[in-house]
This record gives structure tokens, sequence and C-alpha cells, in this order.
């Protein structure tokens, strides 16, 4: 018998919703017997993630809705796989060899995740699934030229894997026929308590230091010591303890943490990232990534407005995301890690949430 409370067998594909033009969204469950991840065509999105606490008990540890229609009524990026480039670019502007590109602005003057039509708003073709050991499904989409405003074809593919480590990796790959930018990234939003609010989860974050941002959060080109500020994570702190903290411009600028860390050791190398612990339920969350930088983002813009899983009306500060990314921005940074991506060269970004208990 599998460990969690699913809506259906692991491994067998299902219907989850439709689009408007009959389209329809599946879904697949994995399962290693004490984790399940459910993944829905839609935007390649995490949509359940049920984890056991100290005491065996399964709960739910991702924000999402609970039917297709949700999703498509008002997106949330719940879970889903965000590009062609997620975070912010200024302006919705980049020049690439000479020429010059114009996004779309969806986030006040700004270009954000992939702009009014993402990879998150997409229907995945699932192309594999093995409810073996490890379980994965695996997933592609393609993004043509000019697709939002970007150039190139682009064919990426998204890979989920549970093994028995009760590890959940995410690997994406993509290849594209022009020169391009691109920086994918998994949006989910953790609450490791399966309810209430996270501002007593601690975090630890393996980052000496992050990107300030100006007034529409854009990066600033500065690189910032987190040492003695609101932005030091680097031994476990409580997300309530600062996040609130109206002395700190950059806190008030994002409403909270909505900022890129820069990770120690070099990128393209699979290492710990940061963990997320929540001290009542015990679990324990620990991120591995090979991406040079982490988005850490306290669910700030959350307004009560989305009603989740269960009928929860999910508010600010009840999740929160850790995105290892490309910094924001980048291709108009010089100086920042590259988001090129060229004919014959393959873009990887590997994730893993390792999962575990600690305490009583």
């Amino acid at each position: 018998m599998p460990f969690c409370l699913s809506y259906f067998d692991p491994g067998l594909l299902v219907e989850f919703g439709k689009l408007a033009d009959g389209t329809a969204i599946d879904a697949v469950e994995l399962s290693n017997g004490r984790i399940c991840a459910r993944i829905i065509a839609l935007g390649a999105a995490l949509q359940s993630l049920q984890v056991p606490d100290r005491n065996g008990k399964p709960g739910d540890v991702v924000l999402g809705y609970a039917t297709a229609a949700e999703y498509l009524a008002k997106p949330q990026y719940f879970g889903a796989t965000v590009g062609r480039y997620a975070n912010r670019i200024r302006g919705g502007r980049f020049s690439l060899d000479g020429k010059s590109y114009q996004l779309a602005a969806n986030d006040g003057p700004n270009h954000l995740h992939g702009g009014v039509k993402g990879f998150d708003k997409a229907v995945w073709k699932i192309d594999a699934v093995n409810s073996g050991s490890p379980a994965s499904v695996a997933l592609s989409h393609v993004s043509p030229d000019g697709d939002g405003g970007f150039p190139g074809t682009l064919e990426v593919t998204a890979t989920y894997s549970l093994n028995e480590k009760n590890e959940l990796s995410l690997e994406y790959r993509a290849t594209t026929d022009k020169p391009t930018v691109l920086n994918l990234t998994n949006h989910s939003y953790f609450n490791l308590a399966g309810g209430g609010d996270i501002l007593g989860h601690r975090l630890t974050l393996l980052a000496d230091a992050y990107t300030p941002v100006d007034a529409t959060l854009i990066p600033t080109g500065e690189r910032r010591n987190v040492a003695g500020t609101p932005f030091d994570f680097r031994q476990p702190r409580a997300i309530g303890e600062r996040v609130r903290d109206g002395h700190d411009e950059q806190i008030r600028f994002g409403r909270g943490y909505d900022h890129n860390y820069v990770l120690r050791d070099e990128a393209g190398t699979l290492r710990r990232a940061a963990k997320l612990e929540d001290p009542a339920s015990g679990r324990v969350m620990e991120l591995l990534t090979a991406a040079p930088a982490v988005q850490f983002y306290s669910g700030n813009f959350l307004d009560g407005t989305s009603i989740g899983k269960g009928g929860r009306i999910h508010r600010q500060g009840d999740a929160l995301c850790l995105e290892p990314q490309v910094f924001p921005d980048s291709p108009n940074h010089a100086d920042f890690p590259s988001a090129r991506l060229n004919p014959g060269d393959t873009y990887t970004n590997v994730i893993v949430y390792r999962f575990s208990t600690a305490g009583r």
C-alpha cells in the first residue's frame, strides 16, 4: 500500500482538467512508499507533495490548487516551471550579439517569469512515466522562435525523480537553434508544517552575499555581504525574526524577502544550498542545486485572494520559495553569471529536495 493519501495509483496517468479549447491536462503521482509527489502537465508543476512528520503522519508541504480551473483562473506560479526567464529583466529589454529584444512588461515596468504566457501556462507533454525505483516522470515542451519575444526555437525537458533516499529531484535540460537567454527554475511554495504560516520555520542559506535591488526589485549590480544584516542566514534563523524589519530598505522594497542569494562554491556542481526546518512537525528539507544562486521569496505577495487545496486562503507568510537560478537581470549585467545559451550547447539546471525529520 502506498503511504500517501492519493487520488489515484502512483504511475498512472489521469486527466486533471482541460483548457477552454478541450486540451487535456494530465497528472501523475510518484511514490517511494513514504513520500508522494503529484505532477501536472500544466506548467510541469508540482501540485502536491506529501511528506511524513516526525510521527509518520503525512502532510502536504507545497501550496497549490485542487483543480485545473483554479490554476487557469488565477495563476500564482504554484509549483510551476517558470521561464523562459525566471525572475526579472529590467524593462523587459536585453541585447544579444548587437540586437535588442523587447519582452512583455508584466511586473510593473519589468519582465517576470517569462511574461504574460510563460512556461507555467503551457501544457507540457508527458513523455514517460516510471513507477519503479526511482519513480520518475519526464515532460517536454517546445517554445517556438519569438515566443514571448525571445529568440530561438527552444526544446525543453523537465524530469522529476523520487528515490528511496527521500530525495525529489528535478532536472531541466534545453537546447536552442539560435543564440538566446534562458533561466529555468521551479516555483514551489513550501510550508513544512502543512498549514499555518512559515514564520517559525528556520532557514539556513549557504551564501555570504546577496544582490540588493531597487524599488522595482531589479538588482543594482552590487554583491552585498550578508553579515550584520537581516539577510544573514548562514546560521539557522527563524523567518519571522526579521522579515518585517522596516529599518532595512531592502526589506521594505521586497515587502519581506524577495532576493537573490549568491551561493558558495562553483556553479555546475551539485552542492547543498539551503536547509529549511519546521520545529513543530520535525520536517526538514535540504536543497541541493548546481545553479549559481537561489532566490529566497517569503510569499510577500500572497494577498488572500487565492484559495488552495483544502479550501485554505493563502496570505502573506503562509509559504516560501527557494528558487535555484541564474541571477535576475543577468542579460543586462556583464559581470553576472551568463544566461546565454548557444546552438550546440545544452542548458541544465538540477534541483534536489531532500527530506528527513528531526527532534523529539
